[in-house]
């Protein structure tokens, strides 16, 4: 049924005239009166009769009435629902104290006033996050597919921000007392990095890191989750992890766990956005707003080989490659 005749027959009904239904709908009193006279041939009754003042419903009208308002209503209200700024927006992230999370409530806590709504979709591949993005169940995805050549054409990746990493340890371990680190000092130290799910990014992202600088990554075993991994950091004299230099790790005060920086040069892990090509949640322009004013990274920097898809300005991630130690 035509909405637009049910909008028509229900403000002619409650204005009694034709031509003041059309002035607000702002149409022509000839295009209210076609509408409803559709409607009448549609519903094979008469809705109104004329009189000296316009028109009035007749019983079948009167008894249509509620119900073309509670359908011209719906449909306001549905309108309404996907309207800018009338749903919260929706970005998935790996870990809500990750440093994608982070970021999010860092520009949340400026824009107390956006209604954003910070979900995990709890899966190691980020085809299939981009497919959560293409069917609409999220509005956006921190993800990486590191061949752009795969994302369907209606999504599109955009470089983030670059999160640099630092080793994490207890305070028996022998590099617990530096105050700052190069990838050079960190060979020949077990670094466990548990649960590394295979074909995920970031299981391509320590492949190029433990290649390029002949480093001792061990993920052994499952992740039991943060508490067992820095419980047994603080327990151990020989054990480190990495960490993103924004992520969130809260322990016990007698753990004494210290977080080192890695420089020189630093290893950083790019993080990327996968929202829709068109139509996209116009709650994402704050957010692509807040992560293109975040600080580069200066120095040397060390980034994966597929660290180059487009950031949110236009401009494009340059990759600063190391050449690779000789393995001992």
């Amino acid at each position: 049924m035509d909405t637009e005749a049910l909008r028509s027959f229900v403000r002619a009904a409650e204005l009694g005239q034709f031509h003041r239904a059309a002035d607000e709908l702002g149409v022509t009193q000839q295009a209210v009166s076609k509408r409803i006279a559709a409607l009448e041939r549609e519903l094979d009754v008469r809705l109104f009769s004329r009189n000296a003042r316009g028109v009035e419903l007749t019983l079948d009208g009167q008894a249509f009435l509620p119900h073309a308002r509670s359908v011209v209503a719906g449909v306001e209200r549905a309108v309404a629902a996907v309207g800018p700024g009338s749903r919260a927006l929706r970005i998935d992230v790996l870990g809500l104290r990750s440093a994608q999370a982070v970021v999010l409530h860092d520009y949340w806590r400026s824009h107390p006033d956006v209604d954003l709504d910070v979900v995990t979709l709890k899966v190691t591949d980020p085809r299939v996050a981009v497919a959560a993005v293409e069917a609409g169940d999220v509005d956006a995805s921190f993800r990486t597919v590191t061949d752009p050549a795969v994302l369907p054409p209606d999504v599109r990746m955009i470089h983030a921000f670059d999160s640099p990493l630092e080793l994490l340890v207890g305070p028996g371990h022998p590099l617990a007392a530096a105050g700052e680190l190069t990838p050079a000092q960190l060979r020949r130290h077990r670094i466990w990095v548990p649960g590394i799910a295979p074909g995920s990014e970031w299981a391509e992202f320590y492949d190029q890191l433990a290649t390029d600088f002949d480093l001792r990554l061990d993920a052994a075993g499952p992740h039991f989750g943060d508490e067992v991994l820095l419980d047994t950091l603080a327990d151990s004299a020989d054990v480190a992890t990495l960490v993103g230099s924004r992520d969130r790790y809260i322990w016990p005060a007698g753990h004494d766990l210290r977080r080192i920086p890695v420089v020189g040069p630093a290893l950083a892990y790019p993080l990327s956005l996968v929202l829709p090509k068109t139509h996209p949640h116009p709650g994402l322009r704050g957010v692509l707003a807040h992560v293109r004013s975040l600080p580069r990274l200066s120095g040397p920097v060390w980034l994966p080989t597929w660290a180059t898809s487009p950031r949110p300005d236009g401009s494009d991630l340059p990759h600063i490659r190391v050449s690779s130690p000789r393995r001992r």
